[in-house]
């Protein structure tokens, strides 16, 4: 069996799936969604991340991952986490796969190769009329229109959503069944 790890290709080799949610990314100064002064104490979940949210006022959904986005390029840099992690990849005489639910690239910065965005990347745009999906580093709104088809206000945040169905679900799922070690860091495993 073989996958795709980076450009390289690496075959049947012991196994390592982590599982990361916003604690890992806390402490870069990423503000979690749940517990104290969490991103929904000032905003409810039907609002700013559903589909409904985005049909009904899309100018505020975009303005709620605006924000995010301007603050995850504001200076926020991988932590010793992020780091180990990577460190781990490198050492590690196998495959380490990293199934984030968070939304920012730190692992990706850190030097993971191998991370799965169950939830979508922060730093990316899809377009809801012909699919394309476009590295994003600047404000999105109702008037952004895509490089792709041309349509304007079809671009929303490349985020998955409540109601939503999480990206690369069957990916994910082999991986862990081929796992010899799962571990997870920073997520309450309730999303």
């Amino acid at each position: 069996m073989h996958w795709e790890v980076g450009r390289r290709r690496i075959p049947g080799m012991r196994t390592i799936v982590v599982l990361t949610g916003a604690g890992i990314s806390a402490e870069s100064g990423i503000q979690t969604f749940r517990g104290a002064n969490g991103l929904w104490e000032g905003h409810r979940v039907e609002d700013v991340a559903t589909p409904e949210a985005f049909a009904r006022d899309p100018a505020m959904v975009h303005e709620f991952y605006n924000q995010r986005r301007r603050h995850l390029l504001s200076g926020i840099e991988p932590n010793k986490a992020h780091g180990a992690l990577a460190d781990l990849e490198e050492g590690f005489e196998g495959n380490v796969v990293v199934v984030t639910q968070n939304i920012d690239d730190l692992h990706e910065r850190s030097g993971s190769h191998w991370v799965i965005h169950m939830h979508g990347e922060l730093l990316q745009s899809r377009c809801t009329s012909c699919g394309r999906i476009a590295e994003v580093r600047t404000d999105l709104s109702v008037e952004s229109v895509c490089d792709e088809c041309g349509r304007q206000a079809s671009l929303r945040p490349n985020i998955v959503w409540f109601g939503e169905v999480p990206y690369h679900m069957a990916e994910i799922q082999r991986y862990l069944g081929l796992a010899e070690l799962f571990l997870s860091v920073g997520t309450s495993g309730r999303v």
